[in-house]
C-alpha cells in the first residue's frame, strides 16, 4: 500500500497513513484531534533505484550509496558494513620534531642512568620511547636501585 500525506486545518497537522490507492482521495481522521484531513502532494520525496546490485538516488548522477551515504566506488571487498570511502582507517600518529627531539635527550640522560620513573626506578635507553607512548611520568633522578641494563654498563 502506497504512503499519503494529509494536513488537518483545526491542529495545523501534517500526518502519513498507509491506504490503498482507491481510498487515497478520501478524508482520514486526524491522529490528534480526530476531525477529517485531506490529501495534501507530499512534502518530501525520496527515490532510489538499484543498479549494479547497489542503491543510487533518482536522478542518477553516477554515485553509489553506502549506509545512507554517497559514494563515488562500489564496495568490492574488505569487512561487511564497510566502504573505504567512509570507514576511512585512521593513521598513525606520527611524532612530532619536538617529540623526537625530547625523546633522544630522554635516552641520552637514561644512558647515564639518570632517568627514572614515578616510583623511582630505572628506565633504561631501549624503554624511553614505550614510556613515552604510555605517557609514564619519566623525571631526571637517581634511581633508587640499578637497572639490569646499567649493570653491564658499569661493569
Amino acid at each position: 500500500m502506497p504512503l499519503y500525506e494529509y494536513y488537518c486545518e483545526p491542529c495545523h497537522g501534517v500526518f502519513e497513513e498507509l491506504r490503498p490507492m482507491r481510498e487515497a482521495g478520501e478524508a482520514v481522521p486526524c491522529p490528534e484531534c480526530y476531525e477529517d484531513a485531506d490529501r495534501i502532494m507530499p512534502t518530501s520525496f525520496a527515490a532510489f533505484t538499484f543498479r549494479d546490485g547497489y542503491p543510487r538516488k533518482i536522478p542518477d548522477d553516477g554515485t553509489y550509496w553506502h549506509l545512507g551515504q554517497k559514494v563515488s566506488t562500489r564496495v568490492t571487498g574488505g569487512r561487511p558494513n564497510e566502504h573505504p570511502e567512509v570507514n576511512k582507517p585512521v593513521p598513525k600518529k606520527r611524532l612530532t620534531r619536538g617529540e623526537r627531539s625530547a625523546i633522544n635527550d630522554m635516552r641520552e640522560v637514561a644512558a647515564k642512568g639518570d632517568l627514572v620513573d614515578m616510583f623511582n626506578n630505572p628506565i633504561s635507553p631501549r624503554e624511553v620511547k614505550q614510556a613515552y607512548d604510555r605517557r609514564d611520568v619519566i623525571k631526571k633522578g637517581v634511581p633508587a636501585r640499578i637497572h639490569k641494563d646499567m649493570k653491564r654498563k658499569f661493569r
